[in-house]
C-alpha cells in the first residue's frame, strides 16, 4: 500500500479511540501505524494511505465519535521525515542549530512538524508524542540557524492557528550534550 498521507483523530476517551480505530480500518483501506493511549487519559490512531481513503477514514471515526474529538488531520503527501521521527529518532549524529516546537496537541504537533520540514531545509530528528508528557507533543529539528528559523516559524503559524501552540524555540550552535538528551 502506497503511504503518501497520513490521518489522525485524537480523542477524550480510551474506549473510542479503540472503537475509532476498528471504524477507521473498516470504512477504508488504510494502514494503522499507531493505535494507542496517550497521557492524560487520551487515545490517538494514526493511518496511512492514499489521500481519499485516509480522509474517509478519518471523517467517518470523527462524524461518529464527535462527542470525543480533540482534534484530526489529514496531511496529503507527507513529507519523509515524520515516519522515522515518529519512531523515536532519526539517527542525526550532528546538531547545527536546534528548534524545538512545542504543542498541546498530538495532531497539531504533527501537523506543525510536517509544515516546518517542507518550509525550509532542514532534518526532523524526533516527534514526542503525549507520553510523560501531560498531553503534550513536541518535535525538535536541526539545520542552518535560518533554515531552522524558518521552518520552527511556518510550524508554530500552522499548530497557533488551532490554538494549540505551548512554545517555540531556536538554539543556535547547541551544546553537543543536547542530543544525548533527545536520544
Amino acid at each position: 500500500m502506497e503511504m503518501n498521507s497520513i490521518g489522525l483523530i485524537e480523542l477524550t476517551s480510551i474506549a473510542a479511540g479503540m472503537e475509532a480505530a476498528d471504524i477507521m480500518l473498516k470504512t477504508s483501506d488504510v494502514e494503522l501505524v499507531l493505535s494507542r493511549t496517550i497521557c492524560s487519559g487520551k487515545y490517538m490512531v494514526l493511518i496511512g494511505g492514499d489521500v481519499a481513503a485516509v480522509q474517509s477514514a478519518v471523517d467517518a471515526a470523527a462524524n461518529n465519535l464527535d462527542f470525543a474529538v480533540i482534534d484530526t488531520f489529514v496531511i496529503p503527501n507527507v513529507h519523509a521525515d515524520i515516519f522515522p521521527a515518529l519512531s523515536g529518532h532519526s539517527g542525526t549524529t550532528n546538531l547545527e542549530a536546534l528548534g524545538i516546537l512545542e504543542a498541546f496537541s498530538v495532531a497539531s504537533l504533527i501537523e506543525g512538524a510536517d509544515a516546518a520540514v517542507k518550509a525550509s531545509n532542514v532534518r526532523l530528528i524526533e516527534i514526542r508524542l503525549a507520553m510523560a508528557l501531560g498531553g503534550k507533543a513536541f518535535c525538535t529539528l536541526t539545520g542552518e540557524v535560518a533554515a531552522v528559523r524558518s521552518a520552527v516559524d511556518s510550524g508554530a503559524l500552522v499548530i497557533a492557528d488551532k490554538g494549540m501552540l505551548v512554545n517555540k524555540v531556536v538554539i543556535p550552535q547547541p551544546r553537543p550534550e543536547l542530543l544525548s538528551e533527545m536520544i
